[in-house]
Parts: C-alpha cells; sequence; structure tokens
C-alpha cells in the first residue's frame, strides 16, 4: 500500500490544483516525482492512478500553453531539436510505469524515434485493447491463455514481439517459446526481439537497465538474458521443424500462425497431421503454470485454434481454465467502416478494405474474405451458403411486384435472434431480400422493429413461428398493428409451430437450393443488421456438432416453407386504421 507521506504528498498536489490550476512548475515536477516513489512502492494501483493523472495534466498545461496536443509539440521539439520540460516529464511518468505497466513500456521505448516511424503509438488507440489483455495474461493467475484473431498485417505479431520483450525482461529465468508454421519465421522473431533490446533506437536499456543478452544461437534460434540456460530464455521453432528436450516453455508459449493458410485446413490430412503435433509435441512442452497466447487467422471451424477453444469451452475438466479472446474484423459489422486505419497511413483505410473485399468477389472467394479479414470462418467443406454462390443486387428490378411477404422466428433470450427477413417477390419468381430486423434484444426491442418494417414495407403477409412464447409475441404484434393509425391497409398474420431443431436442420437443407436463388444485397448496400444477417447465414453449417445459431438460415427456410406449401392457419386479418 501507498505510504502515508505519499497519500499525504499527493492529497496536497490535488488540493493545489483545485485552488490554484495547474500552471506551475514546480507542481507539475513534484507530480512526476511522485509517480516514480509510487511505483517503488508497489502499490501499482495507486501508482498507475497518479501516472494517469498527472499525465493528462501534462496535456492539459500544454493545450493551455500552446493552444495544442502533446503530439503537436513534441513533433515540433524533434523537428527543431528543441528540449521542454512537460514532454520530459511525460517520458519521466512512462518510464516510472514501464516495467510494471506494458502499455507504458511501449509508449517510452519508441520516445527516440520519429512519431511517424514508431509502431505502437500510431496503432495505440486500436491496439490498446491487446494491451490490456495481455496484462491480464501477465497479472492474472487464473487467465491461463488468450486467443487473437485480427486481419493480416495489422501488427499483432509486433506487438507479441513488444510484450514478450518487455515479458522476458521482467523475469529473465523463466524460459519461454515461440512456434509458428515455418522455422525461419520462428528465427525472424527471435531477432525481432533481439532488435528491441539492443538497437539504440529504442530505449529499453532505461527500463531495465540490468537486462543483458548472454548468448544467442541463430541455428536454433534461442536467445538466452543474464546467463546461459539449459532451457533458453526465448526460442523461436517452425511447428513441424522437431521439438526435443532442448525446448521448454515456463512462462510464455505463443503459437503465431502455426497454420499456414486455407491450404492446411483444406487437406484433411495436413490437419490432422498439423493438430497431432500441435496436441503431442507442442502443447507438452508448457509446464503447467506456463500463459498460452494463441495468435492467428481462424480459417475454419474446426482448425486447431477453434477445436482449442471448442476444448476450454465445453470438456468439463477445463471448466476451471480460465481464458480470453479478442476478435477485430477488417471492416466493423455495424458500420462497414475500417477498424484499423491508423495514424500516418500505417493501416487500412476503409476504402482499402473495401476494394481487398471487391477484389475476392471477383474471383468468387468470398468465403476467403470472410475467414482471413472478417475472422468470420465459412466451411468450405459443409457450409450450405458460400458467399460466392449466391446472387446479389444493389437497387431493385424495375418488374412486376407479386407480393411482398415476412417471416419471423422470434427469439426471447440465450443469445438467440430475433429474425424477420421481408422478401419482395417478382411476378416473373424472382426473390429479393429487400430487408430484415435481425436483433437479440428483448421483445420491447424487436417488436416495434417488426411494425416498423411492416409499415414501411407495406406488408400484407407476415408470418411467425409459435414456439416458446412465438405465439403471444405474434400477438402482441398484432395488437401493436391494429392501435397503429397509419397502417391503413388489411395485414394477414399467419401462425404454425416450429420444427424440432433436428428438423429445423433437415428444413434449411430442403430449402437450400431455393434459399440460394435469393437475391441479396451487395455488401455496399447493407446495414448494420442485413450484415449480421448474412455474416449468420453464411456462417452455417451441417457438419457443427456444437451448438450454433442458425437464425438467419431457419428463418429463411421458414419463409420459402410459409410461401410454397401454404403452412399456417390465418389467425388474424386486420387493418390498423379500422381498429
Amino acid at each position: 500500500m501507498a505510504s502515508k507521506e505519499l497519500i499525504r504528498a499527493w492529497t496536497s498536489y490535488e488540493n493545489y490544483i483545485e485552488r490554484h490550476g495547474i500552471d506551475d512548475n514546480e507542481l507539475l515536477k513534484a507530480m512526476t516525482q511522485a509517480v516514480n516513489v509510487g511505483f517503488s512502492e508497489q502499490d501499482y494501483e495507486y501508482a498507475m492512478m497518479m501516472k494517469n493523472r498527472t499525465i493528462q495534466t501534462l496535456d492539459d498545461i500544454i493545450k493551455l500553453k500552446t493552444n495544442g496536443t502533446f503530439a503537436m509539440l513534441e513533433d515540433y521539439a524533434q523537428k527543431n531539436k528543441t528540449y521542454y520540460d512537460y514532454l520530459e516529464w511525460h517520458y519521466q511518468s512512462l518510464l516510472s510505469a514501464a516495467e510494471y505497466d506494458f502499455d507504458s513500456y511501449y509508449l517510452y521505448i519508441e520516445r527516440d524515434r520519429a512519431r511517424s516511424e514508431r509502431f505502437y503509438e500510431p496503432r495505440r488507440s486500436r491496439l490498446i485493447k491487446i494491451s490490456d489483455v495481455l496484462m491480464q495474461i501477465e497479472y492474472d493467475n487464473e487467465t491461463k491463455e488468450f486467443f487473437l484473431h485480427t486481419p493480416p498485417r495489422i501488427g499483432k505479431s509486433q506487438i507479441i514481439t513488444g510484450f514478450t520483450t518487455w515479458h522476458i525482461s521482467k523475469d529473465t529465468e523463466h524460459s519461454n517459446l515461440y512456434v509458428t508454421h515455418k522455422e525461419d519465421l520462428g528465427g525472424a522473431f527471435v531477432d525481432g526481439v533481439t532488435e528491441i533490446l539492443t538497437d539504440p533506437t529504442y530505449r529499453h536499456k532505461d527500463v531495465f537497465p540490468e537486462v543483458r543478452i548472454s548468448s544467442t544461437n541463430a541455428k536454433s534460434h534461442k536467445l538466452d538474458l543474464n546467463r546461459d540456460k539449459k532451457y533458453a530464455t526465448l526460442s523461436g521453432k517452425g511447428l513441424e521443424s522437431g521439438l526435443n528436450g532442448e525446448y521448454d516453455a515456463y512462462g510464455l508459449l505463443i503459437l503465431d500462425d502455426i497454420l499456414e493458410g486455407v491450404q492446411d485446413v483444406l487437406s484433411p490430412d495436413v490437419l490432422k497431421r498439423k493438430r497431432t503435433i500441435y496436441q503431442n509435441n507442442v502443447l507438452s512442452r508448457a509446464k503447467e503454470n506456463c500463459k498460452i497466447v494463441n495468435v492467428g487467422t481462424i480459417w475454419a471451424t474446426n482448425d486447431i485454434y477453434m477445436q482449442r477453444r471448442e476444448t476450454l469451452e465445453t470438456n468439463p475438466e477445463f471448466r476451471d481454465r480460465k481464458f480470453a479472446a479478442i476478435v477485430i474484423p477488417a471492416l466493423n459489422p455495424e458500420t462497414d467502416e475500417s477498424n484499423f486505419d491508423y495514424d500516418f497511413g500505417v493501416g487500412y483505410s476503409t476504402k482499402a478494405y473495401r476494394m481487398k473485399r471487391a477484389e475476392f468477389e471477383a474471383n468468387d472467394d468470398l468465403a476467403g474474405w470472410w475467414s482471413q479479414y472478417q475472422q468470420q470462418p465459412i466451411d468450405r467443406k459443409g457450409a450450405v451458403f458460400n458467399p460466392e454462390h449466391m446472387q446479389y443486387y444493389s437497387v431493385l428490378p424495375e418488374l412486376p411486384l407479386l407480393k411482398i411477404i415476412g417471416h419471423c422466428d422470434s427469439a426471447l433470450g440465450g443469445g438467440d435472434f430475433t429474425s424477420f427477413p421481408i422478401v419482395y417477390v417478382y411476378e416473373n419468381g424472382d426473390w429479393y431480400l429487400e430487408d430484415v430486423v435481425f436483433d437479440n434484444g428483448e421483445k420491447h426491442v424487436t417488436q416495434p422493429q417488426i411494425v416498423s418494417k411492416v409499415k414501411k414495407h407495406q406488408m400484407r403477409n407476415l408470418h411467425f413461428e409459435s414456439n416458446q412464447g412465438g405465439e403471444g409475441y405474434k400477438d402482441d404484434i398484432a395488437k401493436m398493428i391494429r392501435e397503429d393509425k397509419d397502417i391503413n391497409f388489411p395485414v394477414n398474420i399467419t401462425s404454425d409451430w416450429a420444427p424440432s431443431t433436428k428438423r429445423k436442420a433437415q428444413r434449411i437443407w430442403d430449402n437450400a437450393e431455393q434459399i440460394r436463388h435469393i437475391y441479396f444485397k451487395d455488401p455496399q448496400h447493407r446495414d448494420e443488421q442485413y450484415r449480421k444477417f448474412m455474416n449468420n447465414l453464411f456462417s452455417f453449417s451441417m457438419n457443427m456438432t456444437k451448438k450454433q445459431h442458425d437464425d438467419a438460415a431457419d428463418s429463411l427456410a421458414g419463409l420459402v416453407d410459409f410461401d410454397l406449401n401454404g403452412s399456417g392457419v390465418v389467425t388474424a386479418s386486420i387493418t390498423g386504421s379500422l381498429f
């Protein structure tokens, strides 16, 4: 716990700011020194509070004095080789925290590099959530594994490089092992760590002055810190290059892109061989308290990472093994905007990702886009609805319209979605999915949305499934339509009982061909719920063994049944303005 003297001093600084403001260099210097004392006393929660408060105060005084930001002042100082106390106190506060806090460490060690040439700061707004979970891996004894899945080339391997450098410097005695799909890349990872340890453009020595490299082995991709050990401080290996008794993981076992690409998943023999190596050779190197960091693309629901996740989630023997996961797609599913539009142009803009998606579409490989960039695996084997086999449109055709129909599969909890696809049916038999309600909210959220869609599209024919409260859900909708004075046209509402889970899958399979002939909006014209609906549809697989959310596929299958087979009985024929 922080000493009484430190708490008393910090409280006096806060009181001074409240009475006199922040324009006092002696005060700012004292706050910076207090941060250092706080970390030396090892009350890390209190010290982090002081560090954050000090940096915020420095940002405030820079704005007050220059009408600019810390970044603008640092840019000016670098270009003009000028010294400012405010910048130095900022970095001194980071240095005080750096041995304890990974985020502070990475910000500090790159201080001498031009801001446009730094790795971490330009990407920090997006990568900070990864840094936070890595801190959890470092300090939470209960969290044993971490899964990190993002598109390629956004910095995930480099942030793991920085974290590994920080981790092994904090504890030079424990052995750590990095495994990837190719031996040379294992060596490249060790080289990346070595660069941060030795390159003078990094200020790593300021944080860990006692840490030194005692030996390296370029042939076996090993690095030892402070002294040579039987099991090296860090080793980098290829998955199939052989892990004998020389390799061990007591601190971290990092698995980074252990599958080379989609070709490994498409070949059952290759996937089986690599899964066997992973299970028998790699995981066996991890000591009981070792933390496992899984980094890579989710290529398929049966790839190595996803099988490991399923084991942790479903096997009762692993019920006490806590893990964390971060999955960040290239384009935000809700906005269709880039999640990695970094400063200085070092990331990918929304336009760049949309162009990349168009390339996959042109090559009839949207499944590759969904897995590699959106981290939404679509199993090519067992997938019922492949994006490259579907039909798309941007504007409704100028054809005679026959009818507009909708089918509602309501959800009342458990993570399922209320799914209400709305199809325009034309006289030539073509179906166009023009709109959807796809929301996992409670009924007070989804019911007004359905009524709004009925009004918007002037729908005359609705069908509901009567399962687990579905009949009451339908009755509520009928009442809301009757009471809506803006609905002045007849609305036919029908319902019947939903099939069992087994029969749902069979119904989807039986109606799959008709669903594939539906025209769906192209990606540029989808709203948030439409995008989620399509993601859900494409992820449906007949090969799935665990519970999956089949809401989109099942609601389309129910719509086909409703139209083709006339299922259900008329339970209401209502006109809003007449009631």
